[in-house]
């Protein structure tokens, strides 16, 4: 061999063990580099869920709230958002217009639209069109609502209504995501999750967080994106309840399993990820821990909630269930109020039936009375067994209706639409805010989905600007980075 040659040779070797050892490094160092990535990802996320847990645990809750939480005495506890998806009519429901009855079939005054976005209307002849529905005083309180709501009106002296919410989301889904977390960024907590986050639940052995869906004329899909975690450990998100049969799939064990074998299983996994918490800093793994333990408290906790044996017929028949269980908003509504009684900090119900782009006066009605009986119930329960004190029910819909024809029905709307609480350290028998004389803009005590948001966290004992999560350096919060109040005057 040369000398040249010698030279190379030790060359290639030299080479070849730096090679062996950089692999050998990288394949170490978490699984190379894409295992790198996945370490500073996880390390991003990381940063929340040491806010979100903190070293010492409570006994009594699997997640007890962050330090320093609430900020102040909360006037809420719990929460149920009875969702109407798709759009309600404000026109229809809660906002009387006899200016617009008296202009129906005019062409709508360009002053309101001219340079206003739309949504299916753009460009087309916009026409006035008058409410088919008539409007009555409610309660002692006189307050003005829909003759197709008979049996939420006969409550009327508990609602708070807000007539002039504003959002910036034109289309469903966006919108949807503005209404649930106040972005339309992907990844995004919503807003039952952040009060998990920061509150942490009171049950253990159900989720903190529970969604259910139900279905009807105008039905628009809701993506499960809805009620994500988002950038928070994922123990935070919302369980979607199945809406007929078994609320949860393969909650029961599998046939010759027994309850100790089953228990034996877990608190073997539990071991194993435990020894895997002490290597990695992740919090899916705690979160993987929680949530084993939480599907075996399940097995015993969900039959119960779900034996509705022990409700009367009397109860049946006030919410209008035919059958629990069936996937109606009526049965939903029911095991909402059994939800919290049980401690499960939010419940979400989605009736998706409210987008009327066409056949108005005929399925705005199917709407109405899907949900009208079962919402009534639920608040008379509440406040019958006292809950309602503490309890905060928000309904509404992700966007309004225009007050100008489409067809024969009514485009999305984002300058006005209204939404009623109550509950929860709500002002009771009010309206609150106002559009202009067509029910186009709202134009008196303006309220955004950030607003409401923050007046939401308020109720819960929770400063708005302080609630927040790190995430790839910004201090993200539900409210975002936009001025918003709390609407000090609905509160009581």
């Amino acid at each position: 061999m040369t000398a040249s040659n010698a030279a190379n040779a030790a060359l290639a070797t030299s080479r070849y063990a730096s090679d062996v050892a950089r692999r050998t490094f990288l394949t170490r160092s978490f699984a190379g580099i894409g295992g790198l990535a996945l370490a500073s990802i996880a390390g991003s996320t990381a940063s929340a869920a040491d806010k979100a847990t903190p070293p010492q645990r409570g006994d009594d809750v699997p997640w007890p709230a962050l330090a320093g939480l609430p900020h102040f005495a909360p006037k809420a506890k719990r929460i149920v958002h009875l969702c109407m998806a798709g759009g309600p009519s404000h026109i229809e429901s809660l906002d009387p217009k006899p200016e617009l009855d008296r202009i129906d079939g005019q062409p709508f005054p360009s002053s309101f639209t001219q340079g206003q976005q739309l949504a299916q209307l753009q460009g087309s002849a916009l026409k006035a069109r008058k409410s088919f529905v008539k409007f009555k005083r409610w309660g002692e309180s006189g307050l003005e609502m829909s003759e197709l709501f008979p049996h939420t009106g006969a409550m009327a002296d508990d609602l708070c209504v807000i007539r002039s919410m504003t959002t910036e989301q034109i289309n469903h889904d966006t919108a949807h995501a503005f209404m649930n977390t106040g972005s339309i960024i992907k990844g995004r907590p919503c807003m039952g999750s952040w009060l998990l986050y920061g509150l942490g639940a009171e049950t253990e052995n159900l989720p903190g967080y529970v969604v259910m869906t139900s279905s009807g004329p105008g039905a628009q899909p809701v993506s499960a994106r809805q009620w994500s975690a988002g950038i928070l450990p994922s123990r935070y998100q919302g369980i979607a309840f199945q809406a007929s049969g078994s609320p949860v799939h393969y909650i029961g064990n599998p046939d010759g399993v027994c309850q100790s074998t089953q228990r034996q299983v877990i608190d073997e996994v539990q071991r194993l990820n435990g020894m895997l918490a002490k290597r990695y800093i992740d919090p899916e793994i705690d979160t993987r821990i929680s949530q084993y333990e939480m599907a075996f408290k399940m097995q015993t906790a969900v039959p119960e909630l779900t034996d509705m044996s022990t409700e009367t017929q009397d109860t049946l028949d006030a919410y209008g269930v035919k059958r629990p269980g069936d996937g109606s908003y009526a049965s939903n509504c029911l095991l909402a109020r059994r939800l919290l009684e049980r401690g499960v900090r939010f419940v979400q119900l989605y009736h998706r039936g409210w987008d009327h782009h066409s056949n108005l006066e005929k399925n705005f009605p199917i709407s109405a009375r899907d949900t009208d009986r079962a919402t009534a119930a639920l608040l008379a329960d509440l406040k019958r067994s006292g809950l309602l004190e503490d309890t905060l029910v928000l309904w509404g819909g992700e966007f309004g209706r225009t007050p100008m024809a489409q067809g024969s029905g009514r485009d999305h709307h984002i300058n006005a639409f209204s939404v009623w609480m109550a509950g929860g350290g709500v002002k009771p028998g009010m309206t609150f805010g106002a559009t202009d004389e067509l029910g186009y803009n709202s134009v008196d005590n303006i309220v955004t989905v950030h607003d409401l948001h923050a007046t939401l966290l308020h109720l819960f004992g929770v400063d708005h600007e302080r609630l927040t999560a790190r995430f790839q350096g910004l201090d993200l919060r539900l409210t975002g980075v936009e001025p918003s109040r709390v609407v000090n005057d609905i509160i009581a």
